[in-house]
Parts: structure tokens; C-alpha cells; sequence
């Protein structure tokens, strides 16, 4: 049986730790489906196809990944694709408290699928989306956090961004 893992989140936009753990997750599974949720308690910068674009680029050399749109409770995205395993990434304690709650409750509503987390790679535990949101807004260098694909979008989306690195 093909062992598959589902990588949710928003991913708005994606970050080089995003990736990491997609990397990781790419070494231990048959297949890693990310999964792209369209929150809408958050204030997405960029459109779910825009999203799902930018890994489509980010992780076009890992051939067992696969980039879906996902909508509803994740336990039930897991089911219909046939997948064992929802994969996590943790940079801090305080993620572990919010995702040790949901893989519980994910256990509750299906006890055969398990909650693997991945240890943030000690060159990413400090980036997350919305750290570089921030950053692109007030025109800071985010070309160390995310993929050149994302670069460009913030870039372009913030044109304040490119001449705040042209002049650096």
C-alpha cells in the first residue's frame, strides 16, 4: 500500500520552510499531496491559484508531490484521496500546543490516520508567512525566506519592494 501524506495549510505565500518540510516529507512517503485551504478567517494576500502556482514552480523537481486545492474539514480531504498520514511542521513550542490539539482531534474523528510532525530545519524555524508579509510591506529583503517564483510576486505586488532592493 502507497503510503501518502497530506501537507495542509494556506501557504500564503509559501516560505523556504514550507519547503523544507515538503522536502523532508518527499523522503519518507510515496507521495506528499499539498494541501491548499483558502481560510477564510484570514486575509489571504494572494489568490488560491496564485498559490498553488507558486508550489507548483517551488517543487516541480520533487516528482512525488502533488499541489490540490483543499475545501472542508481536512480529515475528510484525507479520507477521498486515500491518505494515512497529515504531515506538520513545528518551528516552536507554541505551534506544538495548536497542532498536538488538532492532531487529537484529527485521531478523535479517524483513528486510522496518524499526525507525523517535522522539526523545523534550524535554518528555518524563524520564517512564516506572515513575518514575511510584514517584511515585503515595509519594503525589507524577504529573497532569504521564500523561492524566487514568491520573490516576484511580492516584488510585484509591492513595487516599493523591488527599488527598496535595487538601491540595497
Amino acid at each position: 500500500m502507497r503510503k501518502i501524506a497530506v501537507y495542509p495549510g494556506t501557504f500564503d505565500p509559501v516560505t523556504l520552510g514550507h519547503l523544507d518540510v515538503i522536502t523532508r516529507g518527499h523522503l519518507l512517503f510515496d507521495e506528499v499531496v499539498v494541501a491548499i485551504a483558502d481560510n477564510t478567517s484570514k486575509t489571504a494576500l494572494f489568490s488560491v491559484d496564485e498559490r498553488m502556482a507558486f508550489l507548483g514552480e517551488s517543487t516541480k523537481g520533487l516528482p512525488r508531490v502533488k499541489t490540490c486545492r483543499m475545501e472542508g474539514l481536512l480529515i475528510h480531504f484525507v479520507e477521498k484521496i486515500g491518505a494515512c498520514t497529515i504531515l506538520r511542521g513545528l518551528r516552536a513550542v507554541s505551534d506544538f500546543e495548536y497542532e498536538f490539539q488538532m492532531a487529537a482531534m484529527n485521531r478523535k474523528l479517524n483513528p486510522r490516520v496518524e499526525t507525523v510532525f517535522l522539526m523545523a530545519s534550524e535554518t528555518t524555524t524563524y520564517i512564516s508567512s506572515r513575518l514575511v508579509k510584514e517584511i515585503a510591506k515595509m519594503q525589507g529583503d524577504v529573497s532569504p525566506f521564500v523561492p524566487p517564483v514568491v520573490l516576484a510576486a511580492l516584488q510585484s505586488r509591492y513595487p516599493s519592494l523591488r527599488q527598496g532592493l535595487e538601491t540595497a
